[in-house]
């Protein structure tokens, strides 16, 4: 009896040397010095507008610009316009790297996670395994990115990431304005993210779009700020908790503090009530 046991606790014990041998190659396999250091919570640091006041207007074609203007009117008359947030539809890419809440990155040695809690807390995963483009890949609103770590001056430590992201799920819009993307879906996004080198607290997003709405490749910067709280405060957003808005087939309404469906715009028709009893 005293044998049995006695082989039995040097099993468990040579399991659990094995495990922890396990964990302590995989944990010494990534090493995180050579990548930058990315960790906390980055802040957008001015406006979320993709176009920042001042800038040149978006390079649309005739066909795009002219349903943004449409866009643009339906938003003046009440309406939410062509903005698909507005019942709740994650943002996706490009616009929830707009920052509307703070961004977290998590950085592994096959994937590299943007966490953002908008919209129903968006996420993106970016692989970095030097895998190649599926075939059988399901469009989603943040789309599908494979990512590339670059050492730009060859002291051993990755300097930037670049990701290409494709295969974006419709309907999605740059930002709040409702700039549209080509209805085909075929946008491909290509990012630049690094660090400013005389402030490791500055995140820079360099973002180039390519899309058939587009006369050319549209490129923005945008820029975060780390906070500077070691343990900040991470919200979590449900969208429906906080909106008014009430999308029926492709028209908006807006639903009163007392409960009652009410028109946005001035002689909206209400929705078809075909299938409820009529007085």
């Amino acid at each position: 009896m005293r044998c049995s046991m006695w082989l039995r606790r040097l099993c468990v014990g040579a399991v659990a040397l094995v495990s922890i041998a396990a964990v302590s190659g995989e944990a010494s396999a990534f090493d995180d010095s050579k990548y930058p250091n990315l960790k906390g919570q980055w802040d957008r640091v001015g406006s979320p507008a993709w176009v920042p006041p001042g800038a040149p207007p978006a390079p649309l074609t005739p066909e795009y610009q002219a349903i943004f203007e449409a866009n643009l009117a339906d938003q003046a008359a009440g309406g939410p316009g062509d903005v698909p947030s507005f019942a709740c539809i994650p943002q996706g890419m490009p616009m929830m790297m707009n920052l509307y809440d703070p961004m977290e990155l998590i950085v592994t040695p096959d994937e590299t996670y943007i966490l953002i809690s908008h919209v129903d807390d968006s996420y993106r995963r970016i692989y970095t395994d030097g895998r190649d483009w599926p075939e059988d890949a399901a469009p989603t609103y943040a789309g599908y990115s494979i990512g590339k770590w670059i050492d730009e001056d060859g002291d051993g430590r990755y300097d930037a990431l670049e990701i290409e992201t494709r295969r974006i799920k419709g309907p999605h819009a740059y930002d709040a304005s409702g700039l549209p993307f080509h209805r085909d879906n075929a946008a491909v996004i290509k990012e630049r993210i690094y660090l400013d080198k005389a402030d490791p607290d500055i995140l820079y997003d360099r973002i180039t779009v390519f899309d058939h709405a587009l006369t050319q490749p549209w490129t923005m910067l945008k820029k975060a700020h780390r906070n500077p709280n070691p343990r900040p405060v991470w919200l979590s957003e449900v969208c429906s908790e906080d909106t008014n808005w009430v999308r029926i087939g492709k028209d908006a309404y807006f639903l009163s503090a007392d409960g009652y469906l009410m028109p946005v715009r001035k002689d909206q028709p209400p929705p078809d009530l075909r299938y409820f009893k009529q007085k």
